[in-house]
């Protein structure tokens, strides 16, 4: 369904730092930069972008929108939480663990990037 997922930034620099450090944790590259100056990262088929937006305004995040990453196992998805606190991002809502959905039960860990975005560390728990 999805060819890539943009996010904005007002820091390229500082988005490298976190984003680098959050999916070398999960098993991908460090992001490469094009001639835009946009961030690119591809992992398991899917593919990442961050950039400052085009319209010369400043960034925002989506309220209400998160940004899923699919995990591994839980281990992994604590590293990538671990990961993103440790470079300028934010643990957000519960901490990273268990919840039980309507799907089965879920192991999530939740971050805010230095730019606010909601992004999501999701493994699925076998029933």
């Amino acid at each position: 369904m999805f060819s890539h997922v943009m996010v904005g930034s007002n820091d390229i620099a500082r988005s490298k730092k976190f984003y680098d450090a959050v999916f070398t944790a999960i098993g991908a590259q460090p992001g490469t930069e094009d001639p835009r100056g946009r961030l690119i990262y591809t992992h398991n088929g899917g593919r990442f972008m961050v950039s400052k937006p085009i319209d010369g305004k400043g960034a925002s995040h989506a309220n209400g929108g998160t940004i899923g990453f699919a995990m591994t196992s839980p281990e992994q998805a604590q590293a990538w939480h671990q990961a993103g606190v440790a470079n300028g991002g934010a643990s957000i809502e519960d901490p990273p663990g268990v919840r039980q959905a309507a799907v089965g039960q879920l192991y999530l860990a939740y971050l805010r990037d230095p730019d606010g975005n909601k992004l999501c560390g999701l493994y699925r728990v076998p029933a």
